[in-house]
């Protein structure tokens, strides 16, 4: 059982951290930065809980029902997630061949839940008939930042594999992540359809009008004010 009574220690003032298998490293080295992003990345997580847990609910039957089965799902699911980012943060804290024998390790058998939950997300969404923009509403928006947050994680994670080299990154772990920003993806998407919002869909630039600058805008809200100002 963990017990933590203490959270400073002063031993990092220093500039240096602990790898889990207790080798000391300065604090700008890139298995830090590898960590960090994935518990950067799980923080995201909690602020998608945090706004899934704010929708609100009706009285009528439909939305009410929509929203409930989104705050199940959603929380359900990320709860998951969050604790086998925090299993993954502690593997990466250290080169795989030093990982202690007790720890638990992110299998295939997380990877491939990724994959059967996404299938059924899907079967519920229109095919993609354009790329979607970041954007939307909540709890779509923040579902987007953690989906970049994790393609940034996965780089991270093959950078480190580049400069320390085979063996420094377990494969497993990389399969993971690369599963979990598809995930959050389809994710978005359904969470978006089950609140009957709608997606932010790309357009190519041939088909976006000069008309779309705010300068018209800008200067007729200036205007306005100026009217305004005029009233004693």
């Amino acid at each position: 059982m963990v017990r933590i009574t203490r959270v400073y220690t002063g031993t990092g003032d220093d500039g240096t951290s602990s790898f889990v298998d207790g080798s000391r490293h300065e604090k700008s080295h890139l298995r830090f930065d590898v960590v960090g992003t994935c518990d950067e990345l799980n923080s995201i997580l909690g602020m998608i809980i945090m706004e899934t847990n704010r929708l609100q609910t009706h009285e009528d039957g439909g939305k009410s029902s929509s929203v409930n089965r989104v705050k199940r799902v959603v929380i359900t699911a990320l709860s998951r997630i969050q604790n086998e980012l925090f299993d993954l943060g502690a593997e990466l804290a250290c080169m795989p061949n030093k990982i202690p024998e007790q720890m638990e390790l992110v299998s295939e058998k997380q990877s491939e839940m990724l994959i059967v939950e996404m299938d059924a997300w899907l079967e519920h969404l229109e095919p993609l008939k354009s790329f979607i923009l970041p954007s939307g509403e909540s709890p779509e928006a923040v579902i987007h930042f953690a989906r970049t947050v994790t393609r940034r994680l996965e780089r991270n994670m093959v950078r480190l594999l580049n400069v320390e080299g085979d063996g420094s990154v377990r494969k497993l772990a990389l399969i993971y992540v690369n599963r979990l920003s598809d995930w959050l993806f389809v994710l978005g998407r359904w969470v978006c359809h089950c609140l009957g919002h709608s997606e932010s869909l790309w357009e190519p630039l041939a088909k976006r009008e000069l008309s779309d600058g705010i300068t018209d805008l800008i200067k007729k809200i200036n205007s306005n004010d100026n009217d305004f100002s005029l009233i004693d």
